[in-house]
């Protein structure tokens, strides 16, 4: 009996650890359009004439209801689907790689990243502000989890870019 007692309480504990990992922080929110504002797949993050630079493929990326209409409007071979599989919709028309310049003050929002090496590190935390050098540091770092693979939306004032947000992807 002690021993069913104590299996279940550790197991109510780590489904509460699991649970709690996917709740830090704030609730998600969207990232607001505006006109200074574009979504991008990083390519690569580099120097150029002594500016730090980011090369990235611009994206449209589309969520709830609106992702719904993309994605009917673009796939051809969805059958009676009426609805994006996971409540968002990348469209991607030009493959195109631009390069644009990132401002030394840039501010950067992560939502998911490995901050340990662990797994239990790469839990998600809203708009967690990290410094430009970290997130250099954090881009390259594909043990546990690539982060290259998410889109990052880009807000750009007189040609820099001044705000780098990691778009989390259920």
């Amino acid at each position: 009996m002690k021993k069913m007692v104590l299996f279940t309480t550790l197991m109510i504990s780590m489904l509460a650890f699991v649970t709690s990992a996917h709740a830090v922080g704030s609730e998600y929110t969207p990232v607001p359009r505006g006109e200074d504002t574009i979504t991008v797949m990083i390519s690569s993050l580099g120097q150029s004439k002594g500016d730090l630079t980011l090369q990235g493929d611009r994206i449209e990326w589309y969520e709830g209801e609106e992702a719904d209409r993309k994605f009917v409007e673009h796939e051809t071979d969805i059958g009676d689907m009426t609805h994006a599989p996971d409540g968002y919709y990348i469209v991607d028309d030009q493959q195109k790689l631009e390069t644009f310049e990132i401002d030394s003050n840039a501010q950067v929002l992560m939502q998911l990243y490995d901050r340990d090496g662990t797994y239990e590190g790469t839990d998600i935390k809203w708009n967690e502000k990290v410094t430009l050098g970290k997130f250099l540091n954090i881009y390259p770092n594909n043990g546990l989890l690539d982060v290259s693979t998410f889109p990052f939306h880009l807000t750009i004032k007189d040609g820099k870019v001044v705000k780098i947000v990691q778009q989390y992807i259920p």
